[in-house]
């Protein structure tokens, strides 16, 4: 998890000095890498390092990868319900009030390692529409061998993105559904809604 949004990192850099600091001729390799990314973010990295494990990557090539590349997972992420934001201090009481009168979803993603608001969309039409264009857009081809769409508790509209994705016959990897794990699931709320993939480099 992003060192912005969890102490997780800070957690497994303290487990990797303790390590060898205890076991000083160890030929054991560890490094622990700032994912810059929640959720099915962080799963995407390692899914992508799986793969390129198997293709022959070293330890040291993994590495490179992660740490040239993780800046570069993207993340979108809107909410059925807006007051779920106001407990991080996302937006305010207010904000959240006026949006669920007028139907309004945000889209988050991630910004210098912590989650912000990059758009609003009116109903879940628009923002499945918003979400197939930006990926659209923002894919690398290359590096994007497969994409994750993260879902709270409906998987029906998961399963209505990928179909929309699939429709533009565009993307011809492999789409991963899968349901957000339960610190994520409670923070964002019922019908919450994700994607990721890695984005352009010069996006």
């Amino acid at each position: 998890m992003s060192s912005g949004t969890s102490a997780s990192y800070q957690a497994a850099e303290i487990a990797r000095e303790s390590f060898y600091d205890k076991n000083e001729e160890t030929d054991v390799k560890i490094h622990v890498v700032d994912s810059w990314s929640m959720s099915h973010g962080s799963g995407w990295l390692i899914m992508k390092s799986a793969q390129l494990l198997e293709a022959g990557y070293s330890f040291e090539e993994l590495i490179a990868f992660n740490e040239t590349h993780k800046k570069r997972v993207k993340h979108f992420l809107c909410v059925e319900d807006l007051h779920n934001l106001t407990k991080s201090g996302r937006i305010s009481n207010t904000g959240a009030f006026i949006g669920s009168l007028l139907r309004v979803k945000p889209i988050m993603s991630m910004k210098d390692t912590k989650g912000a608001i990059v758009a609003k969309a009116r109903g879940t039409k628009k923002a499945l529409n918003y979400y197939v264009e930006e990926f659209q857009k923002r894919v690398d081809p290359e590096w994007t061998t497969f994409i994750i769409i993260g879902y709270s508790n409906d998987k029906s509209i998961a399963e209505q993105l990928k179909e929309k994705i699939k429709l533009k016959k565009d993307f011809i990897g492999d789409m991963h559904i899968m349901q957000m794990g339960v610190a994520v699931g409670t923070h964002v709320g019922l019908g919450g809604l994700s994607l990721f993939f890695m984005e352009k480099e010069t996006i």
